[in-house]
């Protein structure tokens, strides 16, 4: 399969950034290390990680190892990585951020994002307990990362609108981005026009939803995966694509930079090969019908907590 390259989108601080990459949520050791290296020769030039993967090591080590055959320069590829909960006070903010950049050893990161606006603590228990520090001084001790020259550029994830809109306008420096779950079930269209009115760009993760989630139901009232809605599949034929192909054509097509996990060399592959098509406005309306609004994502442990951002629509 030739190499494809995905488009770039500018980034509110003049940044480009591919708008598809390659997630690694759940990818360890020498699978990690393998999608890295498929999904470079294959053409991804986006590579997402965080430091509650346990993997930043290896996504680092799959760079490196491209970057030394000659396939890529660190200059070609965009890597993003996040800080954790349990680091959200301001004087530990550097200190994993450190951590991070030891892990990848690669110089610098593209994007640094604040992996939630909630804050945790681990205990004497090793437990961890959350805590009520404002999402908004750990963005300022986030800040003053850029003046290292080691991020190129820092967003959060997880926010809901008011919570960015706070971020905004008690920061210093706008996020580039806002990474949320994102899928043809949970569109956030309307959480996507409030972000690019403040030139912020929606990351998606997980885009495809995942095989063993359902949506809507068969003739015969039995759920069903979205790969095999009806809606999604004649789309599919129509174009000589995936189904998975058509669900990330989608996002990319209502404005979102969808990040699909796999280990998985072929799928990897197919994941990218969504630049020679586009959807017709029928087409998006069409599998706009497939929106939910329910979410896989809940994080139910802090249901209470006075910063959990998934109560609100946005």
């Amino acid at each position: 399969m030739p190499v494809v390259k995905a488009s770039t989108i500018t980034l509110n601080n003049g940044k480009k950034m591919p708008v598809l990459g390659l997630g690694t949520y759940g990818l360890r050791g020498q699978n990690c290390i393998d999608a890295v290296k498929t999904a470079i020769d294959a053409g991804y030039r986006h590579i997402d990680t965080a430091f509650l993967y346990e993997n930043e090591t290896e996504v680092g080590q799959g760079i490196k190892e491209k970057i030394e055959d000659g396939t890529i320069t660190r200059e070609d590829i965009f890597v993003t990585t996040k800080l954790w909960n349990t680091s959200h006070e301001p004087d530990q903010v550097r200190q994993a951020f450190d951590t991070s950049m030891a892990n990848l050893n690669l110089g610098y990161v593209d994007l640094y994002l604040m992996h939630s606006p909630l804050g945790a603590t681990v205990d004497s228990n090793g437990v961890t307990v959350l805590t009520d520090i404002d999402y908004v001084t750990t963005w300022k001790a986030m800040e003053n990362l850029l003046d290292t020259g080691r991020v190129r550029s820092i967003g959060v994830s997880n926010f809901n609108s008011e919570q960015l809109r706070r971020v905004i306008e008690h920061g210093t420096v706008k996020p580039v981005t806002n990474q949320v779950e994102c899928h043809v079930r949970l569109n956030q269209k309307k959480l996507i026009k409030f972000c690019k009115d403040r030139d912020v760009v929606v990351t998606a993760y997980s885009p495809l939803v995942r095989p063993s989630a359902t949506i809507g139901l068969d003739s015969s009232g039995t759920p069903k995966p979205a790969f095999e809605d009806e809606r999604v599949v004649s789309i599919a034929e129509r174009y000589g694509k995936t189904p998975a192909q058509v669900l990330l054509r989608y996002l990319v097509d209502i404005g979102t930079v969808p990040i699909p996990k796999s280990g998985n060399p072929d799928r990897i592959r197919q994941n990218l090969n969504i630049f020679d098509f586009t959807l017709t406005p029928e087409e998006v309306c069409s599998l706009d019908s497939l929106n939910t609004g329910q979410r896989l994502v809940k994080l139910p442990s802090a249901v209470a907590h006075p910063f959990y951002p998934f109560h609100d629509e946005i």
